[in-house]
């Protein structure tokens, strides 16, 4: 590549004012020799400022596709990605490298939201994350055009395809953000910033980069975009394409084939019993994935009694918990015990200060995205997973050292009925979700032609008590609706305590308190304004719960603890009546079915090598026999 200094011109960035070559850039920031398989050309193709989708399987090193030309090249990476805790996690990972990286997610004040956005204006950051619903708020793309944006990267990227396994509209707004994101010039005689550098905007982009235009038609100096996806079927793969405009088609695929993983179906009505009998025979970190909440504690349960250290995970938990209980499967095999400490449950007690370890994670989906463990030996599927893409991406998940592994799906006849009937719960019928949505509107007191843009936190069990609701169908109702453009609806999202301050300053000397609770006031008064007026998110405050708790028991401030609540926002004033397109209603109803009918028919499959099979779907067509799944050792043996 070039070291050439220049005027920067998004499409040609491999003449751009660069300092450092991409395996200068991945050796200075990452620590790292050499790129893996398949890196340096989507690096490359990235620097050449031609739109990229690369499809790297899990575990192949997504991230460091987008954090390495966005190093060489300077400027502000835009990245969306689904996941909160993933978008954490990234952000944490690069300021322990010294590079400056910043998130937008639900739960954070207008005021935090603002100093993130201000920092990536003004200061030496690189990177920006922030989820696709972000995209939907007017204000935040007005902030975004003005932001020094030399790539956008979209992590999850099947997610645009509405032919993916978990489509979410707010994915399609991201093909706009490219009329209002402006191509900045890079830094004047600079690339990529170095660690801790400081300068001014004005330093770094001159006086006249101050203010852009908004919304102009940019033809090739649009900002490439870089998508990255581990499973994407071809009409997923055109599709991506489509929905986020690329200038022309550009794949860069690594093989899905992962030869140290066996593929099994092993065909049972005891399964409890099943997932004992191959963790008795193979040693190791485990997952094991089941379909419901409830059973993930009842499973976890049962393994204790048989002697295997295994806890639950699933999206009901406080982000506390599942951080501990994440943390403590990652260090993997449970501590050793003292002699007679096991408390009657059947839990072993542990020594003092001793961190509690956990050889098996029984969990629902919600677990192991962007999870960095590379020893896992063995995924076990207690339920039959709705399409080939999710089961193929979380049994990737097993092995990411290269040693051997094995993927196990456990298959009674009977989930064929059950898988059959889940069509019906998550496709209700148009008078089904024509009930949904008015009774929905009536529990929020939103009446006819009005609420448009008004935000509601929904309690789901409370709705469906008091309006005669089944859960189960309210909830895919509402993602439906949400489809459609109705609402936009967010289960379980995270949200940050709040606090209002009932009592003045001056007031507050008539009472007796703690010098913590003065303390504590003293720096709520000081961090956020506006809090003698209204209710403000706090952050950081985990460890002042009870505090906050005796403060609100003495009516000095209103506080409402850290929860989890669905979020649903009014894209549209209410109707009288909504449309349902009947075609498209239909197209994804049937697609839906042929994606679970694929799922079934893999787990059915008694003649054909299972790797062969799940490669073939993807559209790898002339992969060899494996020769480790069932299927090939019977044929073996044979």
């Amino acid at each position: 590549m070039s070291k050439k200094n220049c005027t920067f011109a998004p499409q040609k960035f491999h003449h751009s004012s660069i300092i450092m070559t991409a395996q200068e850039a991945l050796k200075t920031y990452f620590g790292y020799d050499d790129f893996r398989p398949l890196q340096a050309e989507i690096v490359e193709s990235v620097l050449q400022g031609r739109d990229t989708l690369a499809l790297l399987p899990t575990g192949g090193g997504k991230s460091v596709c987008f954090q390495v030309p966005t190093m060489v090249m300077g400027g502000l990476c835009l990245v969306i990605s689904p996941l909160i805790a993933l978008m954490k996690d990234q952000v944490q990972n690069l300021r322990n490298r010294n590079i400056q990286a910043a998130a937008i997610y639900t739960g954070m004040t207008y005021e935090q939201q603002k100093t993130a956005l201000d920092n990536c204006m003004w200061g030496p950051y690189h990177f920006l994350y922030v989820s696709p619903e972000r995209l939907e708020s007017e204000e935040f793309r007005e902030r975004l055009a003005r932001l020094p944006i030399s790539l956008i990267a979209v992590d999850e990227a099947h997610c645009i395809s509405q032919w993916g396994y978990d489509f979410r509209p707010s994915y399609l707004r991201i093909a706009e953000v490219r009329k209002v994101a402006y191509p900045r010039p890079l830094p004047k005689g600079k690339g990529a910033a170095t660690p801790n550098a400081a300068h001014t905007f004005e330093e770094d982009y001159g006086e006249d980069n101050k203010s852009f235009p908004l919304g102009e038609d940019l033809g090739e100096a649009q900002i490439p975009i870089l998508a990255l996806t581990a499973t994407a079927t071809p009409e997923v793969v055109d599709d991506i394409q489509e929905r986020l405009a690329f200038r022309e088609k550009n794949v860069m695929r690594k093989s899905f084939a992962r030869a140290n993983i066996s593929y099994i179906v092993r065909e049972t009505n005891k399964k409890a019993d099943e997932i004992v009998h191959i963790l008795s025979k193979v040693a190791g970190s485990a997952i094991v994935y089941v379909r419901n909440r409830q059973r993930t504690q009842e499973l976890a349960s049962y393994l204790n009694e048989k002697g295997i250290s295994a806890d639950y995970y699933h999206a009901g938990l406080s982000a506390k918990e599942r951080s501990q209980k994440q943390e403590a499967w990652k260090i993997g095999e449970k501590a050793k015990e003292h002699p007679m400490t096991r408390a009657s449950s059947g839990t072993p007690l542990r020594r003092e200060g001793e961190s509690q370890r956990t050889r098996v994670i029984v969990a629902t989906n919600a677990f192991g995205m962007g999870i960095d463990k590379p020893d896992v030996r063995v995924v076990i599927h207690h339920d039959l997973p709705d399409t080939i893409e999710a089961y193929f991406q979380e049994a990737g998940r097993a092995g990411r050292d290269e040693q051997k592994a094995f993927a196990v799906l456990l298959y009674d006849p009977s989930d064929k009925s059950k898988a059959h009937k889940r069509i019906g719960d998550n496709y209700p019928d148009p008078d089904t979700l024509q009930n949904v949505y008015h009774k929905v509107c009536n529990y929020l007191g939103v009446g006819a032609d009005s609420g448009l843009g008004a935000c509601f936190f929904v309690d789901m069990f409370d709705l469906c008590k008091k309006m005669h609701l089944p859960v189960l169908t309210t909830y895919s109702s509402l993602h439906l609706l949400s489809q459609m453009g109705y609402f936009s609806f967010d289960e379980e999202q995270e949200i940050h305590p709040r606090v209002r301050l009932r009592v003045s300053r001056r007031d507050l000397e008539e009472y007796r308190l703690s010098e913590a609770e003065n303390s504590l006031l003293e720096h709520l008064m000081r961090e956020y304004t506006g809090i003698f007026t209204e209710l403000q998110y706090v952050h950081k405050l985990d460890d002042k719960h009870q505090e906050l708790v005796s403060l609100a028991q003495k009516r000095i401030i209103d506080y409402v603890p850290r929860t989890k609540a669905n979020v649903l926002r009014l894209s549209v004033n209410r109707q009288t009546v909504i449309r349902i397109p009947a075609e498209w209603y239909q197209q994804r109803k049937n697609h839906y079915a042929n994606k679970l009918e694929a799922m079934v028919e893999y787990a059915e499959n008694k003649h054909y090598c299972r790797s062969q099979l799940l490669l073939g779907y993807f559209g790898e067509n002339d992969a060899p026999t494996c020769g480790t799944c069932d299927i090939c050792r019977t044929n073996n043996k044979h």
